[in-house]
């Protein structure tokens, strides 16, 4: 699956949901913690190609995410990313260390997540402050962008790893 998607750096998340609730968008999941951890091999041959293995554990459940190399685009953020869960998410990372792969991320989020049509919309809490995160057809994203408020000048297509960093040297 391809997934399109850019983030903006926000001051309030409430206001934001308000509106989108306003223009017809539903909260398609409430309010839940998220602790995403990323796998690579020791060399970060994933790294080095900009690909990403992430384990995302949500209450009871685990979600194992591939995302691919990053297509060129000024204003999107586009790759491929495979998802399933899993059952055992202990067993997961025991199988990813006989692998070789060594845990090298980690970060944490609350986010609530808001459908309007086929475009989703997260508003995540992070340690960085909040983010609005449009995920869908780039039409959509840029609509709905604009009937909130947010310029494209404003659209982020780092990932939250790479904010971590930024803000975070050494993270």
């Amino acid at each position: 699956m391809t997934e399109i998607e850019v983030k903006v750096r926000v001051d309030d998340l409430a206001a934001v949901k308000e509106k989108l609730l306003a223009m017809g968008a539903v909260v398609f999941k409430e309010r839940h913690f998220e602790e995403n951890t990323l796998y690579d091999f020791r060399d970060r041959r994933l790294a080095g190609r900009r690909e990403a293995l992430r384990i995302r554990r949500v209450g009871r459940k685990a979600f194992l995410t591939f995302k691919g190399t990053p297509q060129k685009s000024r204003k999107f953020k586009i790759r491929t990313e495979y998802e399933t869960e899993v059952h055992d998410g202990r067993s997961l990372v025991r199988i990813l260390q006989s692998l070789g792969m060594i845990e090298v991320f980690r970060y944490e989020k609350h986010r609530t997540v808001l459908r309007k049509g086929t475009l989703l919309v997260c508003l995540d809490e992070t340690r960085l402050g909040g983010f609005v995160e449009f995920e869908g057809e780039r039409e959509k994203i840029a609509r709905t962008a604009r009937a909130l408020g947010m310029s494209k000048k404003d659209w982020i297509t780092k990932s939250y790893p790479a904010l971590y960093r930024e803000a975070e040297p050494g993270a």
